[in-house]
């Protein structure tokens, strides 16, 4: 476990992973904080082909608050908790409620008991969905750059699109999981995958990192997957007043796949009494 767990990790990031270390096995208050900023391309498929730039202008504008996101992750050496930061509407100077919707809450992950705990609101009532960890099979590779004043490696994997937008919903993927039922069983082996980039820093040598992501050795300062990147644009390590990280605990306790077949069967239901009027 171990020669893979620092398989392509260079002599220098490995000296500073193993000093670190046990400057933080000394400290057992040590914990910190990353501020992240997340951008997402706007994609309008056919639709766009026949818009003005100007049109495609306003409608950037219209979604920005879906678009561009800040979050805050705070952690010790076992917990984190990631948080987004509600921001009003650019348009209306409202909270986008309905986007709460199908974004993501609360993300409790403590890595010692490889367990997960995110709070999601789906229209007006609170569930806890409970599960384990995401499971990541990481690439190291040996590349370096420097983000802000921190030193980092690149990281690569692999995970079904699914898993990383079980919180969502689409109609898209109802009607691919609606067409698998149908087909041959090699076909239904076929899943979307979406490519992930991670850069890690091992001068924070924690496993945490924003959203599912986790399990390198070191912060995860930026990540890309999909039409998305995520990066980190502020650090704070042992503030003055020290944060107490506490998993969400008000609602319906369900795992991520009882949470996903729940709001697929709500949003049919909501499209067929629509019909029925």
């Amino acid at each position: 476990m171990i020669n893979y767990f620092f398989k392509g990790l260079g002599l220098f990031a490995l000296l500073i992973f193993l000093t670190q270390s046990r400057y933080i096995q000394t400290k057992s208050d040590f914990q910190g904080q990353a501020i992240y900023i997340s951008k997402s391309k706007m994609e309008l498929g056919r639709w766009g082909s026949r818009m003005s730039e100007a049109q495609k202008k306003q409608v950037a504008a219209r979604l920005k608050n879906r678009l561009e996101k800040e979050f805050t992750l705070t952690f010790n050496k076992e917990e984190s908790l990631f948080i987004e930061e509600e921001q009003l509407d650019a348009i209306s100077g409202a909270t986008d409620s309905w986007g709460k919707n199908f974004a993501a809450g609360e993300n409790y992950k403590n890595v010692k008991i490889n367990s997960q705990i995110q709070q999601q609101e789906f229209y007006g009532k609170k569930f806890l969905v409970k599960d384990q960890l995401q499971p990541i099979q990481w690439t190291l590779g040996s590349e370096t750059k420097k983000i802000g004043n921190y030193n980092c490696f690149k990281a690569t994997t692999f995970i079904p699109s699914d898993d990383l937008l079980w919180y969502s919903f689409s109609w898209s993927r109802m009607r691919t999981t609606a067409a698998q039922d149908t087909v041959s069983e090699a076909s239904q082996k076929k899943l979307d995958i979406t490519a992930i980039e991670a850069w890690y820093c091992p001068e924070i040598p924690v496993r945490h990192g924003p959203s599912d992501y986790w399990g390198l050795p070191g912060l995860i300062l930026e990540v890309s997957a999909g039409n998305t990147v995520m990066l980190c644009k502020k650090i704070i390590l042992n503030p003055a007043e020290k944060i107490e990280i506490k998993a969400p605990k008000k609602g319906t306790q369900i795992t991520k796949s009882g949470y996903q077949e729940l709001i697929q069967n709500k949003m049919v239901e909501f499209r067929n009494n629509r019909r029925r009027r």
